[in-house]
């Protein structure tokens, strides 16, 4: 994805144009972009607070987050949102 500065004129952009009807997923900067990824690392970010460091359900929400760091970064997400929570913070610089 580009910067707006880089095409001042062009429109903004709109889901459909990222990811028409009917299509559940697309390639971005070389890696496969499914529909819902981005809700699903903050869902599973949100639900970190009310888990235990430690326990099974914890290490399943990490893992998933770690797998979708790369969609985060694909897409530019982390290039204007940071996190405010510290473990998230620390879960994406572990997937770097």
């Amino acid at each position: 994805m580009s910067h707006s500065s880089s095409h001042p004129h062009q429109p903004a952009v709109r889901p459909e144009d990222v990811l028409p009807e009917g299509i559940d997923s697309t390639a971005i900067n070389g890696l496969t972009v499914r529909k819902g990824s981005v809700a699903a690392f903050v869902a599973n970010a949100l639900r970190l607070d009310d888990l235990a460091e430690g326990t099974p359900e914890y290490a399943a929400l990490v893992t998933q987050m770690r797998e979708l760091a790369p969609v985060l970064r694909a897409i530019g997400l982390l290039d204007v949102f940071r996190p405010r929570s510290p473990a998230v913070e620390r879960i994406l610089a572990e997937a770097a």
